[in-house]
């Protein structure tokens, strides 16, 4: 199916790269360890959270609901939006459109 956009794919993944730096754990995502993650440097990870994204939005054409880390990301196709829970109190809105 796949996550229908009318946006620039790259302004999405930058929205969507901050979403999952906020989530805090996302590096969980890749089966990654704690001190793994504590390791690298700050340009490493937003690189990881790069690479993370990419995948998140790719794989929500299949699984419109992902756990990432103790957030969710939950793509709403009749709202064009992707919903990123950061936790029980943040979430953020990356439109589509």
């Amino acid at each position: 199916m796949g996550v229908k956009h009318a946006r620039e794919y790259e302004d999405i993944l930058v929205e969507l790269k901050d979403a999952m730096h906020s989530i805090g754990d996302g590096y969980l995502f890749f089966e990654m360890e704690t001190s793994e993650w504590e390791e690298l440097g700050e340009a490493e990870r937003l690189d990881l959270m790069e690479a993370l994204a990419d995948d998140v939005f790719y794989a929500l054409g299949e699984d419109p609901v992902l756990r990432v880390g103790q957030g969710v990301v939950t793509y709403r196709p009749k709202h064009h939006i992707i919903e990123v829970s950061v936790d029980e109190k943040e979430s953020r809105i990356i439109r589509l459109i």
